[in-house]
């Protein structure tokens, strides 16, 4: 008798079954057996890939796109020990803090007797022997001005009239544009929280601004931001040149897309729910710019009539090639990308036909380049990289107002990683979307020379930041 174990774990008797019981079983198994082969196979690929990677180097900052703190840090070499006088000794030459150029008050210490024999000392025996400042902070106390509003009763009709009281003072929310920008200041260039701003108002500056007050004039103040930022955003969308790339916020639990577009005169930042190409489409409003900036990923190309390939991602996806063992085609990359680069640095006073002989020779020994065939994947990996893009990799050499990589975007995007990580992101929508008004206000103010807390300010007093233009 033959008995047939099934995967249920019930043994069947094959001989109690009828022929057509039997082509069931037998069509079920071989449609598992189909199934598992199928498994089998994609568990192999999985397996054959893992085992590849086992001999990759480790991602790092200098070879990929993981930012500078997920990197190891080497130990610093001890420092040699500074030799002369320590620092703050009277008469230390050298380094050291400068004077102030206009010091609140000064002190005059002069000898009246000498402290060996007890001579009586002139102004004419002594010398200046050393000058220095001493700085303290008063205490920081806010300023309270009490309005006292009056109501007259027309004695002739009866109607009552309300006193109007001078710009600025008008009744509503106690705090002033001083406190609320300092507010602002400390919770999005700094990342500190409701909670700790709170008591840095009351421990600092003797004033008690609960949490609910303070949310409260944040959510007063994205009126003014979005003001400005509707001005920006009109300044981008005229723009000939655009430079884009993103980074991951939170958003109530949920991950979400930091996005900037930044050129030279402005900056923009948005956070939305996507990292589609539909973001990009949203805020250029139609504008199609003559040149644009980014990294490879597909969403951020196709914006513009030309495109400018970020040479420093190239340069450590190279160097990582390189790393991983690829001999033929990253090691002669990576030199060529260099070359491009040192010349991108004098790009701005190179003639135009200068620039045009440059590309020619950029362009002809890429094509020495690609004609290699390496053996390494992650050299093939490039070369397949390269023959699509390679027509955008020198642009700069035709547009010399565009640089060769999108360095300045990842500064603009580098404080959005920092605050998420000491804050963890955003509670609510209209949080991330005020940050990200304060974000492109200070942006834009910062390449007009003006500070992040000047911009502040002058934004909730109704002052743009922008250039006439």
């Amino acid at each position: 008798m033959f008995r047939f174990k099934n995967p249920m774990n019930r043994t069947l008797d094959l001989t109690t079954l009828t022929v057509s019981e039997k082509d069931g079983l037998i069509v079920r198994l071989l449609a598992q057996v189909e199934r598992l082969v199928s498994e089998n196979a994609g568990l192999s690929a999985r397996v054959a890939e893992l085992e590849a990677k086992l001999g990759d180097p480790p991602k790092t900052p200098d070879n990929s796109s993981i930012p500078p703190s997920r990197g190891e840090k080497a130990n610093r070499d001890k420092k040699p020990k500074r030799a002369g006088p320590r620092i703050g000794s009277v008469g230390r030459k050298g380094g050291g803090r400068s004077l102030a150029q206009e010091p609140d008050q000064t002190v005059i210490a002069k000898a009246a007797s000498c402290r060996h024999c007890g001579t009586a000392l002139g102004a004419g025996d002594q010398v200046l022997h050393g000058r220095y400042d001493k700085i303290d902070l008063p205490p920081v106390r806010p300023v309270v001005t009490r309005v006292e509003r009056y109501a007259g009763c027309c004695p002739s009709c009866g109607g009552t009239t309300v006193a109007p009281v001078p710009e600025g003072l008008e009744a509503g929310s106690p705090f002033g544009p001083g406190i609320v920008a300092t507010a602002l200041y400390l919770r999005f260039v700094h990342a500190i929280s409701y909670q700790r701003l709170s008591r840095l108002f009351l421990h600092l500056f003797g004033l008690a601004v609960s949490e609910g007050a303070l949310d409260g004039m944040f959510r007063r103040a994205k009126t003014a931001f979005d003001s400005e930022v509707a001005a920006i955003l009109a300044r981008l969308r005229r723009a000939r040149v655009v430079c884009s790339d993103e980074t991951t916020v939170r958003i109530d639990g949920r991950t979400c897309w930091n996005w900037v577009f930044q050129n030279a005169e402005v900056v923009i930042h948005v956070i939305r729910k996507t990292r589609a190409a539909a973001v990009v489409a949203e805020v250029m409003g139609g504008h199609r710019p003559a040149i644009w900036v980014s990294d490879l990923y597909g969403g951020q190309q196709g914006h513009a009539e030309a495109w400018q390939v970020c040479l420093a991602h190239q340069l450590r996806d190279c160097k990582y090639a390189i790393e991983a063992g690829d001999t033929v085609l990253a090691p002669r990359l990576k030199t060529l990308l260099l070359r491009a680069v040192v010349i991108a640095r004098r790009r701005r006073d190179l003639a135009e036909s200068t620039r045009t002989q440059y590309r020619r020779r950029l362009d002809r020994d890429l094509d020495a380049i690609m004609s290699l065939a390496p053996a390494n994947r992650h050299g093939k990996r490039l070369r397949t990289r390269y023959a699509k893009v390679r027509a955008h990799l020198f642009t700069f050499l035709e547009h010399p107002e565009v640089a060769p990589d999108n360095n300045g975007s990842e500064r603009e995007l580098r404080p959005t990683a920092t605050y998420r990580k000491v804050t963890g992101g955003f509670r609510s929508d209209w949080g991330a979307d005020l940050f990200a008004a304060v974000k492109s206000v200070i942006g834009t103010a910062a390449r007009t020379g003006i500070d992040a807390y000047a911009a502040i300010i002058n934004t909730l007093r109704g002052s743009s930041v922008l250039q006439p233009g």
